[in-house]
């Protein structure tokens, strides 16, 4: 943590940010989520906020209002260092020092070029400000805004189902259904916690995936996505249905990436402009190890089924690996049965970070 010890009392108010946060889980997006606990000079609560959606007050602006003249001098916790660029609405570091707020504890920095620096704003302002208070339970929280922002594009989860010789389907290419009905379940849940859901055109003709959420209550379904390079998506498709929007991305509309398919950071940067900060990729290999040869997988979840093939595709198509040293190395972050299956959930690691881990 930089910046002064937290005191016990910003402890328990950071701790009630984080689930003041999660209520902007459904409604912030694209922005995000954001708790704030104004505390007094005795340490009590006088005032609470969340961000509630875009264009709609910051968490910050809603504790003050809630906090009014008992703002003054008191210290504002808070998930999220405070932005100070004027958008929608104006700076939240204005607000703080027009309140006479004289302490500020956030958790994670502000990463975003254009909102972040508001700590070092509040401190030339002669505010105290302390940084890095529970830090990682707040980013859990925010991940996938903090990912879209760090990298510029949405975070990407590739999600696979298998058998446990890696097999997506078999020798006739037939693969209803590889996975029991409780993994299927569980993914209709992913699918509810993202923003789209993408897959290559060659699972369109072979699945006739509708791609929707179902069995989850949801506010709204995810975009759909087909990687289609050449168009070739049918126009009876389910995934072309009324049932949620569809963008079919074409080599035309994206241009064409070092193998001649649709340029996947094209892709990217249109999801990003569609408001997308997390996104799921559902197949086929192709896509998956496209994707992969061009850094954009970030979590990958995988169900495993305790059945064997012997022959027909494995999960991932070529991934630009030529030997074992230049495998992709993921950190498993977790693993639990669903049903008779096995769902893995990792991410990637640096180069020899798991080698160190272990000695």
């Amino acid at each position: 943590m930089t910046g002064t010890t937290a005191s016990q009392a910003e402890v328990a108010a950071m701790r009630r940010a984080v689930e003041l946060a999660a209520l902007g889980a459904a409604t912030a997006a694209p922005n995000p989520v954001v708790g704030c606990v104004v505390l007094g000079p005795a340490g009590e609560t006088v005032g609470e906020g969340w961000h509630e959606r875009p264009g709609g007050p910051h968490a910050e602006v809603a504790a003050l209002r809630a906090a009014g003249p008992a703002a003054r001098g008191a210290t504002a916790v808070v998930t999220l260092e405070p932005c100070r660029h004027t958008g929608r609405t104006g700076p939240c570091t204005q607000a703080l020092l027009a309140a006479g707020v004289s302490r500020v504890v956030y958790a994670v920095p502000d990463p975003s070029p254009v909102a972040g620096g508001g700590a070092a704003e509040l401190r030339a302002a002669g505010v105290d400000v302390a940084g890095g208070l529970l830090a990682a339970e707040a980013e859990a929280g925010n991940r996938r805004w903090l990912t879209a922002a760090r990298l510029g594009r949405p975070e990407i989860v590739w999600k696979y189902a298998a058998t446990l010789d890696g097999r997506v389907a078999a020798a006739d290419r037939t693969s209803r259904w590889i996975t029991s009905a409780e993994a299927r379940a569980d993914v209709h849940a992913l699918r509810a916690d993202v923003d789209a859901v993408i897959a290559g055109v060659g699972t369109v003709l072979a699945d006739d995936p509708q791609l929707t959420v179902r069995g989850v209550p949801v506010d709204r379904q995810p975009l759909r996505v087909v990687v289609d390079s050449a168009g070739r998506t049918p126009p009876g498709s389910r995934v072309l249905d009324d049932a949620a929007p569809t963008w079919v991305a074409t080599a035309g509309e994206l241009g064409r990436g070092p193998d001649g398919r649709v340029d996947l950071g094209a892709l990217a940067r249109g999801l990003s402009a569609r408001g997308v900060l997390r996104a799921m990729v559902e197949g086929g290999p192709t896509l998956a190890g496209a994707l992969l040869r061009a850094g954009l997988v970030d979590r990958v979840v995988g169900y495993v089924a305790p059945a064997l093939l012997g022959a027909g595709p494995a999960a991932l198509g070529e991934a630009g690996v030529g030997t074992i040293a230049g495998a992709y190395r993921l950190e498993l972050v977790d693993v639990r049965r669903v049903g008779p299956d096995l769902r893995l959930e990792a991410v990637p690691v640096a180069a020899g970070q798991l080698i160190e881990a272990k000695e």
